[in-house]
């Protein structure tokens, strides 16, 4: 099979928009196999981003529950080792881990990077927003290579279905802005899913880069003055930080915005697509039981996310005068009031 290293970026697309395709069926639980005869050893490599430690204490909750799915039981058949940073850390916390004797590690978001220096041949399952193979992870999805595989929610899919999602639920206009980390591996491929999607759907779309935290002060005043009707805010962690500031400025501009996770819904924005974040965590666990017992990761496919959801904040769309379509409440998994 051709390495999605080595293809063009169209092939790449093509690579990631069929991917997307397996997003929507249902996790495959196996039939529980003996376990090995001793306790094995995870190390989790928690990430303390905008939520601070609640965000990685819910995903630990997901990934646990997922282990018990696939009948572990915490305290017999696996001990985890349980550290929260941020990604200057990473490595040092990593290593640490690493000298506990762990099985395997667990890296969540950006500290993949740090784990991915120090872990030597300790397998690692991570979970990021953008291109494992752009950023450098692994060899291709079909097959990583190394000791690295994990899951990725970047799909082409998802990123056209937001600008739908988005466009059924304005009352006006035709002109949505996009803001976006220019930095983030991936980039590309999602800018073109939305620019093509946004071409069917016949919007016009103006695009607002950063590259830091600094250029929002730039950014957001540049979306005001051009006088978009919507807000897409491609998912990513400088995206996600920043959730609670792009809500005011939504909010004070009565912008319906859309981004990828729903802690930007709660956040105060108006919608959200994408993962589900416990099943997002339990699928990351069936990575794991098939590692411990004896997977090897160069040989696990880099997956999509399974479990999708719409999330809607309603007392936003209040707020911002919009009468939703019957078609959009129907769809939405999650109601916030």
């Amino acid at each position: 099979m051709t390495s999605a290293h080595h293809l063009s970026p169209m092939g790449r697309r093509r690579l990631m928009a069929a991917a997307a395709g397996i997003a929507l069926l249902p996790p495959l639980i196996p039939p529980v196999q003996a376990q090995p005869s001793r306790t094995a050893r995870i190390g989790w490599l928690g990430w303390i981003g905008a939520a601070g430690a609640a965000a990685s204490a819910l995903a630990l909750a997901a990934f646990r529950a997922g282990l018990a799915d696939r009948g572990w039981a915490e305290g017999r058949g696996y001990e985890l080792l349980v550290r929260d940073g941020d990604q200057p850390r990473s490595a040092d916390l990593a290593a640490e881990l690493v000298r506990s004797g762990v099985d395997l590690l667990v890296a969540q978001g950006p500290m993949v990077f740090g784990a991915r220096k120090v872990s030597g041949a300790t397998p690692v399952i991570f979970n990021i927003g953008g291109d494992p193979v752009e950023a450098g992870l692994v060899a291709s999805l079909s097959h990583p290579g190394g000791h690295l595989t994990g899951v990725t929610s970047l799909s082409t899919e998802l990123a056209g279905k937001r600008l739908e999602l988005l466009k059924t639920a304005m009352q006006r206009g035709s002109h949505m802005a996009a803001i976006a980390n220019a930095l983030h591996a991936g980039f590309t491929i999602e800018r073109d899913a939305v620019q093509a999607a946004a071409r069917r759907l016949g919007l016009t779309l103006s695009w607002h880069l950063l590259k830091s935290m600094d250029d929002f002060d730039t950014a957001l005043p540049r979306i005001a003055s051009e006088g978009a009707h919507a807000l897409l805010a491609v998912p990513d962690n400088l995206i996600n930080v920043r959730a609670q500031t792009l809500a005011r400025f939504s909010a004070a501009q009565r912008l319906p915005s859309i981004s990828g996770w729903a802690a930007f819904a709660e956040a105060g924005n108006l919608m959200s697509y994408g993962p589900n974040v416990h099943g997002y965590y339990r699928q990351m666990a069936a990575i794991a039981d098939r590692l411990l017992r004896g997977a090897r990761a160069a040989d696990i496919a880099v997956e999509q996310p399974r479990d999708i959801e719409l999330v809607v904040n309603a007392k936003v769309a209040r707020a911002l005068g919009l009468d939703l379509p019957a078609e959009l409440q129907l769809r939405a998994d999650r109601w916030i009031e």
